[in-house]
C-alpha cells in the first residue's frame, strides 16, 4: 500500500504551542455562511521546557475559540489555568505524573506512592446553562469566560458535585429538552457509575448511581430519552506497578483475554440490564436510537485495547502494528436479550459526529475522521460522510500533507444533512492549522480559514449560535 503521508509531516503537528493569540482571520477563502462560536479543546503543551510528556493525552488543555460574525472570523486561544498548570509554569518543569505516559523525572523513586494527578482539562469544551466548561473525565470541569477564555475556576455546580466526584468529557444534550446529560465513574473492583443531568439554567442533579462488577474505563456513553448505554470494556487494572512508581496508571491496564464486553443499559430510573457481546474496546459512540423493542447503537470499535507500552515514543508509532477502529452497529434486542453486530464502515476511523438535533433519534448520516487509504492504518487525513440508509459515501481527503481533527456539525437548512461540517486541519506544507467549512450534503468546500500558526492535534469541540464579540 502506497503511503499517504510522511512521518515528519505528521510529527510537526505534535509540537507545543506556547503562544496565546487573539486576532481577526484576514485571508478567508470562500464564505462563512453562519454566525456563532466554535470552541475546541486539546493538549496545547506536549512538553514542559523541553521535558516531553510521555503521551499527548497528558498535555495541558488549551481551548480555542472561533467567532463567526458579519461574514468574518476571529480566533483566540488560551490555556486552562488550573493550579497544577500554574505550578508547573512557575517551576518550569514537570511536577505531576500523567495518567497515560508521563512520569515525574528521576525514575521510580520520585514517583513511588504518588497518586496525585494533574487535572489537565484537555478533552472537550461546551457552552451550556450560561457556563463555558472545559472538560476532562478524570476531574471536575473548569469554567471559562466565553468572552476572553480566562479561567474562572473549578466548577462543582454549586456543590452538587462532591469533592472527588468527576464529570464526563462526553456529555450529551437532549435535542428536545435542552438538558445536558453526563456521567462520572469511580473505578474499582466494583465501579460506581453516576449519571447526572444539567438543566438549561446550569443546575446539576444526580439522577442515579449504580455499582457494576469489575474495573470500568468509560470515556463516552450513548443517550436516548429513555435509556443511557455504556460499553464496559473487559479491562483489568493492576495498581502495584503504578503505586511503586514503575508505570503510569494507563500502562497498568490490560484487556482480559476471551472475555466478553458488556453493554450496560440503564433506564430512566437507573435499573440496569447487561448484554454481553464479543470482546472489543470502544472510546466513542456515534449515536443510539430506539426501534420497537430494540436499541440500535453505532460505535467505533477496536478488536483489542490499544495498550500503552512502556518506553515507546508515540512519535515513532508503527501504524502497521496498530489495529484500526471501525464503525460497527450493535442491535440490542431487549425482548430476546441478544446483541447482533455488523460493520458499517470497514475503514480506519474515529471521532464520529452527527447533526445534534438527531441525538438519541433515528438518523441517517454520520461524519467521521478517517484514513486517506481504504485499507490499513495511518493518521486521520480525510472526512467521510456515510449514508447509513444507502451506504453512499462522500470523502474529502487532505492527504498527503493535511491531518484532520474531529468533525463538528453546524445545523442550518432543511433536512438532516442541512448544514455544515467544520474540521481543523494541520497543513504540514505551510506549517499552520486551517479551519475548513464543508457543505454537509457533499463535503464540498464552503470556506477556508487559515491561521497564522499551528494548533497541536486536538480532541473535541462544540458549536453554539451565541456570539460574545463583534
Amino acid at each position: 500500500m502506497m503511503a499517504t503521508f510522511t512521518r515528519s509531516d505528521w510529527q510537526q503537528g505534535y509540537r507545543s504551542q506556547t503562544e496565546e493569540y487573539s486576532y481577526w482571520i484576514e485571508e478567508v477563502e470562500g464564505q462563512i455562511p453562519f454566525e456563532g462560536t466554535l470552541f475546541r479543546n486539546g493538549p496545547g503543551l506536549l512538553d514542559r521546557n523541553g521535558q516531553p510528556y510521555g503521551h499527548p493525552f497528558d498535555g495541558d488543555g488549551m481551548v480555542c475559540r472561533f467567532t463567526f460574525v458579519d461574514g468574518k472570523a476571529h480566533f483566540c486561544n488560551r490555556f486552562v489555568r488550573t493550579p497544577e498548570f500554574l505550578a508547573e509554569e512557575k517551576a518550569g518543569k514537570i511536577l505531576y505524573r500523567g495518567v497515560f505516559g508521563t512520569q515525574k523525572p528521576g525514575g521510580w523513586w520520585h514517583n513511588i506512592f504518588d497518586r496525585k494527578m494533574k487535572n489537565i482539562t484537555n478533552t472537550n469544551v461546551i457552552y451550556h446553562g450560561g457556563k463555558l466548561l472545559a472538560l476532562w473525565e478524570g476531574g471536575q470541569p473548569y469554567r471559562l469566560d466565553p468572552a476572553t477564555l480566562d479561567t474562572i475556576g473549578m466548577e462543582n455546580f454549586n456543590r452538587a458535585l462532591a469533592p472527588g466526584q468527576v464529570f464526563t468529557a462526553h456529555p450529551r444534550r437532549d435535542p428536545d429538552t435542552g438538558e445536558l446529560w453526563g456521567f462520572g465513574v469511580e473505578p474499582g473492583l466494583k465501579s460506581i457509575i453516576r449519571v447526572f443531568v444539567v438543566d438549561q439554567d446550569g443546575n446539576l442533579q444526580e439522577k442515579y448511581q449504580t455499582k457494576v462488577p469489575g474495573f470500568s474505563f468509560l470515556h463516552d456513553f450513548a443517550y436516548t430519552t429513555n435509556y443511557q448505554v455504556f460499553a464496559q470494556n473487559p479491562l483489568t487494572f493492576d495498581p502495584l506497578p503504578f503505586l511503586l512508581g514503575f508505570k503510569t496508571a494507563g500502562m497498568c491496564l490490560e484487556l482480559k483475554p476471551n472475555t466478553p464486553s458488556l453493554l450496560l443499559v440503564f433506564d430512566r430510573s437507573g435499573h440496569l440490564t447487561t448484554y454481553p457481546t464479543d470482546p472489543c474496546f470502544i472510546f466513542h459512540h456515534s449515536n443510539i436510537y430506539e426501534e420497537e423493542d430494540k436499541l440500535i447503537l453505532d460505535s467505533v470499535c477496536y478488536p483489542t485495547y490499544p495498550k500503552l507500552e512502556e518506553g515507546v515514543n508515540y512519535l515513532e508509532i508503527d501504524f502497521d502494528r496498530v489495529i484500526p477502529g471501525k464503525l460497527e452497529r450493535f442491535v440490542i434486542d431487549r425482548t430476546q436479550k441478544t446483541v447482533k453486530r455488523s460493520v458499517l464502515l470497514d475503514r480506519s476511523c474515529e471521532f464520529p459526529a452527527l447533526n445534534p438535533q438527531y441525538v438519541g433519534k433515528k438518523y441517517r448520516y454520520v461524519y467521521l475522521g478517517c484514513t486517506a487509504a481504504e485499507q490499513g492504518n495511518a493518521p486521520l487525513q480525510a472526512i467521510i460522510k456515510l449514508d447509513l440508509q444507502t451506504g453512499e459515501r462522500h470523502i474529502r481527503s487532505f492527504a498527503p500533507r493535511g491531518f484532520v481533527g474531529e468533525p463538528v456539525f453546524i445545523p442550518g437548512g432543511e433536512g438532516e444533512d442541512g448544514g455544515w461540517v467544520t474540521t481543523l486541519v494541520f497543513n504540514a506544507e505551510h506549517n499552520r492549522s486551517e479551519l475548513f467549512i464543508l457543505d454537509a450534503r457533499n463535503l464540498e468546500l464552503v470556506g477556508l480559514l487559515p491561521l497564522k500558526h499551528h494548533i497541536p492535534y486536538g480532541l473535541h469541540g462544540s458549536f453554539t449560535p451565541q456570539v460574545w464579540m463583534r
